[in-house]
């Protein structure tokens, strides 16, 4: 495989899938990832329905065939019966992370007390990480980036600040960032000498 950063989004949605609405997700995360990752990267993109065996076939695939080492999916974290991201999530992982998902919550408990009641989790399949972000344009970005103060100080790390080392541990690619937007953290001892 070459060393070309991949990345998988999945939009989980059953009325985008369906025609019935443009979906959001997708446009939102590929704009993000396009001003904040400053190294070359490729995206293969799906927009699936709430359906819990073709989300998990879909984050295979992305990883085993398509050999994403990061796959974000967006929409389908909630309490109801259809939102079944999460589920289908865990049930295609080697091992979970939970800071992912215990951090995600905390920015969001920020803006809206019902952060509570979502359910995404980080998880590793083979050398991929998989995220499930949030449904929406502005809280995909709020989780991503984290929260800062008017003067551009960061308050509430983000979860992108975590992802290129969480890469490089998994022996993918080396992710630089534009730190106006994200810095990405690393131990001196992983940082790349320009």
């Amino acid at each position: 495989m070459n060393n070309v950063l991949r990345i998988g989004l999945v939009s989980v949605s059953d009325r985008a899938s369906g025609g019935i609405y443009e979906d959001k997700g997708i446009p939102a995360l590929q704009a993000w990832l396009e001003k904040t990752i400053t190294t070359p990267f490729q995206t293969e993109t799906r927009l699936i329905p709430d359906e819990e065996a073709m989300i998990s076939q879909t984050l295979c695939e992305l990883v085993d065939e398509f050999g994403c080492h990061l796959v974000l999916t967006t929409g389908g974290t909630g309490p109801a019966r259809r939102d079944v991201t999460p589920d289908a999530t865990l049930a295609v992982a080697d091992r979970e992370m939970p800071g992912f998902g215990e951090q995600m919550r905390q920015i969001s408990l920020k803006f809206v007390p019902t952060a509570i009641l979502s359910r995404q989790v980080g998880v590793i399949r083979n050398q991929s990480l998989i995220l499930n972000l949030p449904g929406q344009p502005k809280a995909i970005a709020e989780t991503l980036e984290g929260l800062k103060d008017e003067n551009g100080k960061v308050m509430v790390s983000g979860i992108f600040a975590s992802v290129p080392y969480c890469i490089q541990l998994l022996d993918g690619p080396y992710i630089e960032t534009d730190p106006e937007i994200v810095a990405a953290f690393r131990p001196k001892s992983a940082i790349k000498p320009q």
